[in-house]
């Protein structure tokens, strides 16, 4: 019988101990340095992710939200400016857009994907639309194509959303370099992640590059003096020397977790289990495996007492949170979206998942299904 939680949902941990000596050593050399804040790690850092990526620039910052306020700022997104993004992803990309005084204006999802429905975006445009965010959640891509082509005939521009999509493809070109600019979290649970807050925005305009760089630093090019105004959002030296050491190992661990979902998905699908679907030319890198069902909170429930960890992501849409009142949204107005929340669950889903835990987490499932099936 497995103890309490005995298959966590994730494990940051892990990634740590996986390359302990290098990360251990990496802190140390920041700490020896004596140079703690925007440094030649964070330097480094940001030219080696921008390469990563395939864009000219990178510009750390403190986290993923404030990599997508800087990133609308940069843009010109202002007071009375709208933003088409969906309801569907986590609150910081709302809380982003209104950061600038913007409104977000919210959207429908594929609930085959969970990511924007593109043929809802041109309805939603009005005279004030001057931006879309589409969000590549939980490893998959939205369709980059489609969404560039509405852009460019619109003039709007496109920030991508990329907390949960390092290294993620379209058409064999990586998130982050399809829009304006690109924003990235580096938070611990995230494929890239970090031992603690950090982002990153990307960008091949050197204008906006520039303009970001302002922003996060209170707009100085000069130690104070403000060209501009701007905020402190700075990626600090520990952080991006930590980001370098498991950049290298990223590709190696997205790969791991596209095995991982095989498995899974071979071993649910035939459950009548709703698994992750992969569309052709996108590779999807799993940052969480989300799974559909009716009974989902049941399940939930089942696995819990298993000892398995789960959890929703998302459970109450942003159009419907109480935060969100003043947006005008009613129950109803993005159906789609609202019956994903009703049943999506995410299962326990990290590169060093063992796969006995794995048949752990499936064979309860089947368990479960067999049961409900009876009934």
């Amino acid at each position: 019988m497995l103890g309490p939680l005995s298959i966590p949902l994730i494990n940051p941990r892990a990634s740590y101990l996986a390359c302990k000596e290098e990360i251990d050593a990496a802190i140390a050399r920041v700490m020896e340095s004596g140079r703690y804040i925007l440094g030649q790690e964070v330097v480094a850092f940001e030219q080696e992710f921008a390469a990563y990526i395939g864009v000219r620039y990178g510009i750390g910052v403190g986290s993923g939200t404030e990599a997508l306020h800087i990133a609308l700022r940069a843009c010109g997104i202002k007071p009375g400016d709208e933003v088409i993004t969906v309801s569907h992803t986590a609150v910081a990309t709302v809380a982003a857009i209104q950061l600038c005084g913007a409104r977000p204006i919210l959207v429908d999802i594929d609930p085959d994907t969970f990511v924007i429905d593109a043929n809802q975006i041109e309805r939603a445009m009005t005279s004030r639309t001057k931006a879309i965010i589409p969000v590549h959640l939980y490893g998959n891509m939205a369709e980059m194509q489609v969404i560039r082509s509405i852009a460019d005939r619109h003039g709007l521009r496109i920030i991508e959303d990329c907390a949960q999509s390092h290294g993620a493809t379209y058409g064999g070109q990586k998130s982050g370099a399809w829009g304006s600019m690109a924003a990235f979290s580096f938070y611990p649970t995230k494929n890239l992640g970090a031992l603690g807050d950090a982002g990153m925005v990307v960008t091949n305009d050197p204008e906006l590059s520039d303009r970001v760089r302002l922003l996060r630093e209170y707009g100085w090019r000069q130690r104070y003096v403000s060209e501009i105004p701007g905020l402190n959002s700075r990626l600090d030296e520990l952080q991006a020397a930590v980001l370098r050491v498991k950049l290298k190992h990223l590709d190696q661990w997205n790969e791991e977790r596209r095995k991982k979902a095989k498995i899974y998905t071979e071993r649910l699908a035939p459950l009548g289990i709703v698994c992750p679907s992969e569309r052709l030319g996108v590779k999807h890198v799993y940052h969480l495996y989300v799974i559909r069902t009716k009974e989902r909170d049941a399940l939930q429930g089942f696995l819990k007492k298993k000892g398995i960890q789960t959890l929703i992501h998302y459970p109450v849409p942003i159009h419907l949170q109480k935060a969100y009142e003043d947006l005008g949204y009613r129950q109803g107005d993005l159906p789609l979206t609202e019956q994903c929340s009703l049943e999506i669950l995410s299962l326990p889903f990290f590169p060093e998942l063992k796969e006995y835990e794995i048949e752990e987490v499936t064979e309860s499932i089947r368990s479960f299904m067999k049961n409900e099936c009876i009934k």
